[in-house]
């Protein structure tokens, strides 16, 4: 079984093609492999271009990256929405969406979101 690390440093750094065997191409996930090369300047257009092209088999679109980008170590954290905290807070006392209550956080001052908590905090054991 090949594992994903084998795919992006193949395509990355040794370009030795793993599909000698057909059967191994099952192991091949294009959005993955896509969403870890959209993590670098030099890969992202490439990335772009593959979903656009998504319908394609995974044997070219393995083939497209492996001839078409450069040999590069490349490295890229994946990509997390930020934890928003206080935000279910604002949510109860103004009655906000999900939307609404982040771009109050955005305005309100500590002071006033400790004086939200307190006019939440009902008391009583937890």
């Amino acid at each position: 079984m090949t594992e994903l690390k084998d795919w992006l440093n193949s395509i990355n750094f040794t370009k030795e093609n793993l599909i000698e065997d057909p059967s191994t191409i099952k192991d091949y996930a294009p959005y993955v492999i896509n969403r870890c090369l959209s993590g670098n300047i030099d890969s992202i257009l490439f990335a772009n271009e593959m979903n656009k092209y998504s319908f394609l088999d995974k044997d070219m679109q393995y083939s497209f990256y492996l001839n078409s980008l450069r040999k590069k170590k490349r490295f890229s954290p994946w990509l997390r929405k930020d934890k928003v905290t206080d935000l279910e807070i604002i949510k109860q006392y103004y009655g906000y969406s999900n939307e609404k209550a982040s771009n109050a956080l955005k305005i309100l001052t500590p002071e006033q979101i400790n004086f939200i908590k307190q006019r939440l905090e009902t008391g009583g054991l937890t």
